[in-house]
């Protein structure tokens, strides 16, 4: 599937009805969710008959793109019944069958009992901004412990002064690839800001992605 197809059917994806401010649900435009996507099934090869979390998935943009790039499973975590209902729905329009759901708290989630149960993690977290500050990070750690090859995630750009403490984390887990895509305003730039590669020295690096000016998340 081209870039272009996978965004053209990522915007026929509905998106929260009511968004909950608590719990930062925004949605990520589908052009966003397309080239994330796009680039880990492409350049990295973590979607395509991958078992894949989707951690916070909402409406289930991002597991509804992976299943498109014909994933083996993704499966979506979500600790709200609401944006969960909006995602079968979704899923049901699609007639995928290779995603699942899972309603959840990931804060109270015993993530030890799902270590390194899937070969790809995928999310956009909250941002951990006001009355969830830290919650990125928390999202990161479950990611981390979960993934059993790659971590891929969408952050604000401040994420990336703890970056290399994830980053020594996945190297001593083994993961092969670490990688989050900075927003870097709203509406968005898409850069991929760092990676981590068993093959690769630890350098930063960026991939610069073209942004829709007129899109938010």
């Amino acid at each position: 599937m081209k870039l272009k197809e996978l965004e053209s059917c990522l915007q026929q994806v509905d998106t929260f009805e009511e968004p909950k401010i608590l719990l930062e649900q925004y949605p990520t435009s589908a052009h966003i969710a397309a080239c994330m996507l796009y680039t880990i099934h492409n350049t990295f090869d973590d979607i395509e008959a991958k078992l894949v979390a989707d951690l916070g998935c909402g409406c289930g943009v991002l597991s509804i793109g992976a299943a498109m790039l014909e994933a083996g499973l993704c499966v979506g975590f979500d600790i709200d019944n609401d944006a969960l209902d909006v995602f079968r729905r979704n899923a049901d329009e699609f007639e995928l069958s290779n995603v699942d759901l899972v309603q959840c708290d990931l804060c109270c989630l015993k993530t030890e009992d799902y270590r390194h149960s899937f070969d790809t993690v995928i999310m956009n977290p909250p941002f951990g901004t006001k009355h969830n500050q830290g919650m990125d990070m928390k999202f990161l750690r479950a990611a981390i412990t979960m993934a059993k090859k790659a971590v891929y995630s969408l952050h604000k750009t401040s994420t990336r002064e703890v970056s290399q403490e994830l980053s020594l984390s996945c190297q001593r887990l083994g993961l092969s690839q670490f990688i989050l895509f900075v927003d870097y305003s709203h509406p968005c730039s898409l850069f991929i800001s760092q990676a981590i590669n068993e093959h690769q020295n630890n350098d930063n690096f960026f991939y610069p992605v073209p942004a829709h000016t007129k899109e938010g998340k």
